[in-house]
């Protein structure tokens, strides 16, 4: 993960964030928890980079990977076991986990190598979930334009749905699913928002794709 110091050193500005948009935090849950019903019960997988906890506690997550560790350390504050390492070279077995979560690819070094990683931890018929910052959507454009003073999104790189279904697709994955959530600029959403099916109206993406 690119900069993760950054992350280590702002844990405070990172929750008080979430806290300020909370409505935005639980529409971006609602549009990844649609996609976890794809999958059936009593199953084991990881969210990678899992940061301080955010997403993984609510989708009732267990285990995640994360380099950072002040941000890992209030992610075991809240129930979280975290293993150390990166996405491009994730530390587990093959053929291991029947789901994997990103919800911070804008961070990675490689997010072709970390889809990889995916796959090769995945069972057979297990399931990749990614939730991102669509590039095309009005907040992508807001932190590209103001960077140079943003904290986290100085070095983010942002994707297009379009691109990253090629890159899932190349990399043995199938059987995509798209929804999309955050209609308005985060600081005048107030109110959760349901998930619609597509993209490129949202700036908030998930996909999901079976292996």
């Amino acid at each position: 993960m690119v900069h993760s110091d950054i992350f280590g050193k702002n844990v405070d500005d990172y929750e008080a964030w979430y806290a300020r948009h909370d409505a935005v935090y639980k529409s971006e849950i609602r549009a990844l928890r649609e996609h976890f019903t794809r999958l059936p019960e009593n199953i084991t997988g990881i969210e990678v980079g899992v940061g301080t906890g955010r997403f993984a506690l609510p989708l009732g997550i267990r285990e995640g990977v994360e380099p950072s560790d002040e941000m890992a350390a209030l992610a075991v504050k809240r129930g979280i076991e975290i293993v150390k390492g990166y996405a491009e070279a994730l530390p587990y077995k093959d053929v291991h986990f029947d789901f994997v979560l990103f919800v911070t690819i804008c961070h990675l070094n490689n997010v072709k190598k970390a889809l990889r990683e995916a796959f090769r931890v995945l069972k057979d018929g297990g399931l990749l979930i990614i939730g991102f910052i669509e590039k095309d959507g009005e907040i992508a454009r807001s932190y590209m334009e103001k960077r140079k003073r943003s904290i986290f999104y100085r070095h983010a790189s942002f994707y297009r749905t379009g691109h990253l279904k090629r890159m899932i697709l190349d990399c043995g994955f199938r059987d995509l699913r798209i929804t999309q959530t955050l209609f308005d600029n985060p600081d005048e959403i107030t109110k959760e928002q349901e998930p619609e099916t597509g993209y490129g109206k949202g700036s908030f993406v998930v996909i999901s794709a079976v292996k």
